[in-house]
C-alpha cells in the first residue's frame, strides 16, 4: 500500500476535511504514528469518526491497520515527501553532480583498503577465468566495465547479471575461476547464495560492495565501499564514481602485475583500431 501516496491525494479523492487530516498527519508523521485518535482527531479539528472513515477510504481496516502502515512506510523515507527539487537551476545541479563526485571519489580514496586492492589485483591476473557478478542497474554497470577493463590486458573474463545463470556459473565453477561480484547494498539475498555455493566448491570470491554486509560476510575478499547517500533523491548515486575508480585502480595493477602481456593485448587491439577506424594513434588509449 502506498499509504504516503494516498494521503498526498495525488488523484484528488478526498474531502475538505479528509485534505485537512492528511495535512496534519503529513505535517508531524511521528506524531501520527504515536497518537491516540482522539489526540489525531483534535489536533486536525476533526471528529474521531472522521479519523475512521479516513483511514477505510485509504485501505486500511481501521484506525489501528493505519498506523501501521504509516509506520512501515516511514521507513522508506520522509524524504521522499519533500524532495530537494526548489529553487534548482541547471547551473547548480551541474556543480552538484560534479561536487559529489568529487567527494564520493576524496571519501573513498581516504578509506580504500590498498592491501585489499592490491590482493585483488594479484588473484584475478592469476585466474584462468573471471566470472563477474552483479545484479541491478548500478552494480551490472560494474561487472561490465570490469569485463571491458581486464579482456584488453589478456585476461578471460565474463560479466553475467543474471541470478540464475549466476547460480548455474556458481555450481559449474572449477580450479582456477574467480568470482568478482558488485553489490553496492551488499544485501542481495540471490548473491550472498551464489556466494555460498562458490565457499562451497572452493571458489575464490571478491566483493566490491558495503563492508559488514551479508554480501561481504559471504566473500573471500571484500573491497568496501561505505559512502553516505545525500537526501536528494533526484540526484543519481555518487557511490558509483567511487566504484569505477576502485574498478580502474584494480584493473592498472592488473595491467602491471604483467606488463609484457598487457602490453601485447593492448597493441594489438590499438593497431586494429588505428588500422580500421581511426586512421591514427591519437584517439583515446585502449579505447
Amino acid at each position: 500500500m502506498d499509504i504516503f501516496g494516498a494521503l498526498t491525494d495525488e488523484e484528488n479523492r478526498l474531502s475538505g476535511l479528509e485534505k485537512q487530516l492528511a495535512q496534519v498527519i503529513l505535517a508531524d508523521v511521528e506524531f501520527a504514528v504515536n497518537a491516540s485518535i482522539v489526540d489525531l482527531a483534535e489536533r486536525a479539528e476533526v471528529s474521531p469518526p472522521t479519523v475512521t472513515r479516513f483511514c477505510r477510504r485509504l485501505g486500511c481496516q481501521g484506525y489501528a491497520d493505519f498506523k501501521l502502515q504509516l509506520a512501515r512506510s516511514s521507513f522508506v523515507g520522509l524524504r521522499y515527501l519533500r524532495p530537494e527539487s526548489e529553487g534548482k537551476t541547471p547551473a547548480t545541479v551541474a556543480e552538484d553532480i560534479v561536487t559529489k563526485a568529487q567527494n564520493a571519489l576524496y571519501q573513498m580514496h581516504q578509506a580504500l583498503d590498498i592491501a585489499a586492492v592490491e590482493k585483488a589485483a594479484t588473484t584475478l591476473r592469476a585466474a584462468g577465468m573471471i566470472h563477474a557478478f552483479g545484479s541491478g542497474g548500478n552494480s551490472s554497470m560494474i561487472v561490465n566495465e570490469l569485463q571491458n577493463r581486464l579482456f584488453r590486458l589478456g585476461c578471460r573474463i565474463s560479466a553475467s547479471s543474471d541470478h540464475a545463470m549466476n547460480l548455474m556459473i556458481a555450481a559449474a565453477s572449477g580450479p582456477g575461476d574467480v568470482v568478482f561480484c558488485s553489490s553496492f547494498s551488499g544485501r542481495n539475498a540471490e548473491l550472498v547464495h551464489c556466494l555460498g555455493v562458490l565457499r562451497e566448491r572452493g571458489t575464490p570470491t571478491i566483493a566490491l560492495t558495503q563492508s559488514g554486509s551479508p554480501v561481504a560476510q559471504a566473500t573471500d575478499l571484500v573491497i568496501g565501499v561505505d559512502l553516505p547517500e545525500g537526501l536528494n533523491i533526484f540526484r543519481p548515486t555518487s557511490t558509483r564514481f567511487a566504484c569505477l575508480a576502485v574498478i580502474d585502480i584494480v584493473a592498472t595493477l592488473v595491467a602491471y602485475a604483467d606488463r609484457p602481456r598487457s602490453t601485447h593485448v593492448l597493441r594489438g587491439i590499438k593497431e586494429q583500431l588505428v588500422r580500421h577506424r581511426d586512421k591514427d594513434d591519437r584517439q583515446i588509449l585502449g579505447d
